[in-house]
């Protein structure tokens, strides 16, 4: 365990040099930039080229699923695919207050209102318990989010769902190529969302891709993100038309995303493979030498994907010293930590009137979620010689907590 003087207290810092998640992410390599030259002369930058079903297939099978449905972002692939089942005005989408933006503003653009349900404490994910309580004759759906580097519990809400006739929408924009048993995340419930954003494990700037094994909502996904055509058929020559009353839009991605994401597809296990070897060594040590809690991942996950690694300080020892204050110390130790979110529904853009959402009690949501710090998932998959050092600056700097109150004073 490193116990040296810390950065914050003008010893020299870990790294001469920050690391910084967005010098390594995202990834770069020739034979991508070469494919993608060769594209460029084509002219085919459409979604009409072949590299989009490519990759739809693809992505689709490595989560046990039948079907994929590329899109322009994460969010309108949540949008369609509460859309797909008529989801709208009137209805009540049950969601977790610790998630992004989208998730909670999907079946707001469709008239439908979201409803806030607390999350576990270990896994950060939303809570089964809690979520049959918050069910009322309005409810149609649920939007599990499997958030940072954990899952929901998917065993539990497929049976509440079953159970009142709810459809499951999974919001899978952090966990690409995760695993429950032998099923790919995703694919367990109605719909699996996917977000290729700048930062997201695999990314193309932006993007989405929705994934499911039902054929009939496929069909619909496909026409409501390409004005009403089926797939296959070419433009201009449409052989079918949508199903009456239902709204299509304008939802296409470029070729040029799924040709990179495509490529990134091929090295997502081995990457996941040294996430996990990173994420065992760090919590392993960690644990043994400070008190950060870490988050959660279920047993029934084979295989996890990750967008953060978060680090929880809320054991008492902690209690008076401002996340503000960690945060310093571990810049000065050259080691750069994100925040996570504040609960959705305090969001400073959700802007929502009151009567617009519901919120149920969210306890563990306001006390978790201002005590955590993570690290960006590119920086697992550094060499151990540089996962030591990032341990060696935690250590340095939780090891030092009177030092650290006396700064935060």
């Amino acid at each position: 365990m490193t116990t040296s003087k810390p950065a914050f207290l003008g010893a020299q810092p870990v790294f001469e040099r920050a690391i910084e998640w967005t010098t390594l992410w995202p990834p770069v390599d020739d034979s991508t930039a070469d494919r993608l030259k060769e594209l460029y002369f084509s002219r085919r930058w459409s979604s009409f080229d072949e590299t989009e079903p490519a990759f739809d297939s693809a992505f689709a099978r490595l989560h046990t699923s039948r079907h994929g449905v590329f899109m322009v972002n994460g969010t309108v692939t949540l949008e369609c695919a509460l859309a797909a089942y008529g989801i709208g005005a009137g209805d009540e989408v049950i969601v977790p207050p610790l998630t992004w933006y989208a998730t909670a503003m999907a079946p707001h653009y469709l008239g439908a209102r979201p409803v806030f349900v607390d999350i576990q404490r270990d896994t950060l994910c939303i809570d089964p318990v809690k979520i049959e309580s918050a069910i009322t004759d309005r409810t149609r759906a649920i939007i599990p989010v499997h958030v940072f580097g954990s899952a929901a519990d998917m065993d539990r809400i497929m049976l509440i769902a079953k159970k009142h006739g709810l459809k499951v929408i999974e919001d899978c924009a952090h966990v690409h190529g995760s695993l429950w048993n032998d099923q790919g995340i995703g694919s367990i419930g109605d719909v699996g969302s996917f977000s290729f954003q700048q930062s997201k494990t695999m990314a193309s700037g932006e993007g989405g891709i929705c994934i499911t094994n039902d054929d009939e909502i496929a069909d619909r996904l496909y026409r409501m993100k390409h004005i009403g055509y089926g797939a296959g058929e070419r433009q201009g020559k449409a052989q079918s038309g949508p199903p009456t009353g239902l709204v299509c839009h304008n939802y296409r991605a470029t070729a040029f995303q799924a040709l990179i994401l495509h490529e990134q597809l091929k090295t997502l296990e081995d990457r996941l493979d040294r996430y996990r070897t990173a994420v065992d060594y760090l919590e392993k040590r960690l644990t043994q030498t400070t008190k950060i809690r870490f988050q959660r991942r279920p047993h029934q996950v084979k295989r996890q994907g990750y967008y953060l690694w978060v680090m929880i300080f809320d054991d008492p020892s902690f209690a008076d010293i401002p996340l503000a204050t960690l945060e310093k110390a571990f810049s000065a130790e050259g080691l750069q930590l994100s925040r996570t979110w504040d609960p959705l529904y305090r969001f400073i853009l959700f802007n929502l009137k009151p009567d617009a959402f519901h919120t149920h009690p969210c306890a563990v949501t306001e006390s978790v979620a201002s005590r955590i710090l993570a690290l960006h998932h590119s920086l697992l998959g550094l060499e151990m010689p540089v996962l030591e050092k990032i341990a060696d600056a935690i250590e340095r700097v939780v090891t030092h907590i009177d030092e650290l109150r006396r700064v935060a004073a």
